[in-house]
């Protein structure tokens, strides 16, 4: 089954580190130049901290990587931020830290512990969902299947996008290719062949995960 798993939406979440403010903001991403957009903005939004370091990962198979240090020491900053992206195993997502110096040195380990655990409490803010690879189903039967069709698609869980009413029923439904055979060959048997059953195209389907915490 083709997945993969990204953020629900932004959000932001902070953590002090004696006296350092570490602000992690987090958004889904399709595109570098949206990344670089996002960050832009960040850097404007907190014009007075010393340091915006980010890290993205956009795309599969492979993805592309990007991540910066923004000054503070090489591998301090940048790569916990994308290691902690990669370790959850998201796509389309960036995710940038500010720092506001609390006057006290952290040294490099405080420092990649310090943006470890930003990130972390970022994307836990932002929430993480799989998306599932899926299609556009059309369902078309006569009134006598339909409580039988409404019925098996309810027990499964499936997406019901609408239903249109005429001398017959249309049902508008999406679900995922791993399920697509089977669905079908349920409805086909359930209505003894008399519903028609017609894909439309593909899409993708979410669902939020459960214990994405670190």
């Amino acid at each position: 089954m083709d997945q993969y798993s990204t953020v629900c939406g932004c959000g932001t979440g902070e953590i002090t580190e004696k006296k350092s403010r570490f602000i992690a903001d987090v958004f889904p991403v399709a595109s570098e130049e949206e990344a670089a957009s996002h960050i832009e903005k960040i850097r404007k939004q907190y014009w007075d901290a010393r340091h915006h370091c980010w890290a993205y990962v956009i795309g599969r198979n492979p993805g592309t990587e990007r991540m910066s240090d923004d000054g503070e020491p090489a591998g301090t900053a940048g790569k916990p931020i994308l290691e902690v992206i990669k370790g959850r195993r998201l796509t389309d997502v960036l995710v940038v830290v500010t720092r506001y110096f609390g006057g006290t040195l952290l040294g490099t380990g405080g420092l990649v512990r310090a943006y470890t655990s930003a990130a972390a409490e970022g994307l836990s803010r932002a929430g993480i969902m799989r998306k599932i690879k899926g299609v556009w189903l059309r369902i078309g039967t006569d009134y006598t299947g339909l409580g039988k069709i409404q019925y098996i698609l309810a027990r499964r869980g499936v997406c019901v996008l609408d239903t249109v009413y005429t001398d017959r029923a249309e049902i508008l439904a999406a679900v995922s290719d791993g399920e697509l055979e089977s669905l079908r060959k349920e409805i086909t048997e359930e209505t003894s062949g008399r519903a028609a059953v017609e894909t439309e195209g593909t899409c993708w389907l979410s669902a939020a995960e459960q214990g994405t915490e670190p």
